[in-house]
């Protein structure tokens, strides 16, 4: 029988490192209906190699979108009241000790796939650890869930994505998610850049995607909304809904009454002449208000 996944929002860095703004997206999350909340905590200068930064202003200016550290505490704070998980993104070693008292999972990003030594802090940590595979080949795939399984990981769910923002929809590779599950014998979910409702159900409901992840954006003002990969709570909320409806509507699987319509059962038709309601009611029948 199918489940609701796990739905997590990705702020990203739609923040603009504004606390107020930062809890909103808490606020956001839980009231869509998700059950985790992401950020991402790094700085530009451990995140891109020196002679790219000396010659890109495009990346220099992404220090702008870092999260500050204080805002850590605070945002877990929030979740803890808002009943919604909190995670964030380390992406470099010495994140994964700061971010520990703070965070429910660590997500590792497709970008950060190779990096061992990033994959050994979080498993090491205890704490569950998912995996996005954006870009990746089985080969890598296999080769980072065995690196975490080593160090110790043994919560680890894998994310199948495709690192292009927006991605196309004919580009998703849906199937990808059933390949990877039978590959490394691990959970598999789908983080979504495509923005549209379809590829998520169907990644649901016809892949067994067990956790949906996607940028989530409050106003359409947030620093990666423009790319068009960012969903408004508004356009999400009701793909939520949705989802956890259709898989209520799944129900146990076996054929009988169902508590609505017991008190119908008499009111069939009669074997014996074909005229309703049973004949053990007609005897008893004593008429209704009009």
């Amino acid at each position: 029988m199918e489940t609701a996944p796990v739905f997590i929002a990705e702020a990203s860095s739609n923040h603009g490192r504004d606390l107020d703004r930062a809890r909103a997206f808490v606020d956001a999350a839980a009231e869509a209906g998700c059950d985790a909340v992401k950020f991402q905590l790094f700085k530009i200068d451990r995140m891109f190699a020196p002679e790219i930064l000396a010659q890109s202003p495009k990346h220099r200016a992404r220090r702008e979108w870092e999260l500050p550290p204080a805002h850590l505490a605070p945002l877990s704070e929030h979740c803890s009241a808002r009943k919604i998980q909190f995670s964030c993104t380390p992406f470099h070693v010495e994140a994964v000790a700061e971010l520990a008292p703070f965070v429910s999972f660590y997500k590792i990003a497709s970008y950060e796939l190779l990096v061992t030594d990033l994959l050994q802090a979080c498993a090491r940590s205890g704490k569950p650890v998912v995996l996005s595979t954006g870009m990746a080949t089985m080969a890598e795939i296999q080769k980072a869930a065995s690196t975490l399984e080593q160090a110790g990981a043994r919560d680890i769910t894998l994310l199948h994505c495709v690192s292009a923002y927006p991605t196309p929809a004919g580009e998703a590779n849906l199937a990808a998610i059933a390949a990877i599950r039978e590959a490394t014998g691990l959970p598999t979910g789908w983080s979504d850049h495509t923005r549209r409702a379809a590829v998520i159900e169907r990644a649901v409901h016809r892949w067994g995607a067990g956790v949906v992840e996607f940028h989530l954006d409050l106003d359409g003002e947030g620093a990666e909304y423009a790319a068009g990969h960012c969903w408004l709570p508004q356009e999400i909320a009701p793909v939520i809904a949705r989802i956890r409806e259709s898989v209520i509507a799944d129900g146990a699987g076996f054929k009988g009454p169902q508590p609505s319509e017991l008190a119908d059962r008499d009111w069939r038709a009669d074997p014996v002449d074909g005229m309703r309601p049973l004949k053990k009611i007609r005897a008893s029948y004593k008429g209704e208000a009009a």
